[in-house]
Order: C-alpha cells, then sequence, then structure tokens
C-alpha cells in the first residue's frame, strides 16, 4: 500500500490559478488509457485525502453526466467549514492527518491512499511521514501565481517520467530523512 500525492501541475508550480480554478487543465489533452493517467491511479486507490477548496472545486464543476461527485472510494475532506453534502462516502474531518491516515487504511482494503489536493494537505502527510510517492502531470501552462504544488521543502527521488499526450508526467519517491 503506498500513499501518494497525484496532481498536475503548471510548469511554473502551481496546481490551481489565482483564483482556485482548474479551467486551465481541462483544455488540455490527455489519454485517459494513457501513461501515469488519473483512471489507472483510481483503479489503485482504496481512499482518498482532500482538501476544502479541492472539494467546492468539484462540487462547483459537475461532470459532463452531470455527475456532482467523481469517487467510489471513501474520501476524507479536511475543513473546518460546514460543506455541502453529496451523495457518496465523504467524510468531513478536523482530525490530524496521522488521525485520518490510519482511517483510511482501514477503509481502503489493502489499496492504496491517494491525496488529491491541495499542496499543503500533501505536505502535512510528509511531515508526518505518511506520504510516500509525489506524481506529477506537468501542462504545458505558466499560471504566473495561485496554489503551489508544495509549500515547503520536500526531497524526492524521480521514479519515472512518461508523456500522456500534454502532458509530461513524473512519479517521484519521498526520500525520509535519516534519523
Amino acid at each position: 500500500m503506498v500513499t501518494r500525492y497525484y496532481t498536475a501541475s503548471s510548469i511554473d508550480g502551481f496546481i490551481a490559478d489565482p483564483d482556485n480554478s482548474l479551467s486551465w487543465l481541462l483544455t488540455r489533452d490527455v489519454d485517459p488509457a494513457g501513461p501515469m493517467s488519473v483512471d489507472a491511479l483510481l483503479a489503485e486507490t482504496g481512499a482518498l485525502a482532500m482538501g476544502r477548496t479541492t472539494y467546492e472545486w468539484i462540487l462547483d464543476n459537475p461532470q459532463d453526466d452531470g455527475a456532482a461527485w467523481l469517487y467510489q472510494q471513501p474520501a476524507w475532506v479536511f475543513t473546518h467549514h460546514d460543506l455541502p453534502r453529496v451523495d457518496g462516502d465523504v467524510r468531513f474531518t478536523q482530525e490530524p492527518v496521522e488521525v485520518v491516515h490510519a482511517q483510511m487504511i482501514a477503509a481502503a482494503g489493502g489499496r492504496d491512499l491517494w491525496v488529491v489536493g491541495g499542496g499543503d494537505l500533501a505536505g502535512q502527510f510528509a511531515d508526518a511521514g505518511l506520504l510516500d510517492e509525489v506524481w506529477v502531470q506537468y501542462a504545458p501552462v505558466a499560471l504566473g501565481g495561485g496554489a503551489p504544488l508544495l509549500p515547503r521543502r520536500l526531497e524526492l527521488e524521480l521514479l519515472d517520467v512518461a508523456r500522456n499526450r500534454d502532458f509530461v508526467c513524473s512519479r517521484h519517491r519521498v526520500v525520509r530523512a535519516q534519523r
């Protein structure tokens, strides 16, 4: 079982624009069956974690079929706000990532965990020693500002690189400091 942060980023290191929008991402060409695709990731994922802003963006941008919620897996949303509920296994939490990570492992049935977004939440998992991998799909756009990919220092080892149409995809192992 692996806990991974999988996200898309602009080439200048932002996962959302200054308005917290991902509209820049949705105009890009990607092969859903291609290398390092989200479909392949979801097939291996048993539970998800995301922040409030990511959750709200998903709800504000329904899929083409009108579905408000994208995931079959249980999802934990880290928030201090009252948020709308959706059909699906969504659990709102204010607990530390260490507590939620244990709950996610129990719910995942031996499958991987996905930290969907944002970068600060992924950083909290890394700070707690709970993040194993970082997968970044770089889109050919510079945003000039917005939500950073990872707003803290994190040492990584490059494991794999691929191209999926418009995206340069990279997979990294989190390098943990020796104690």
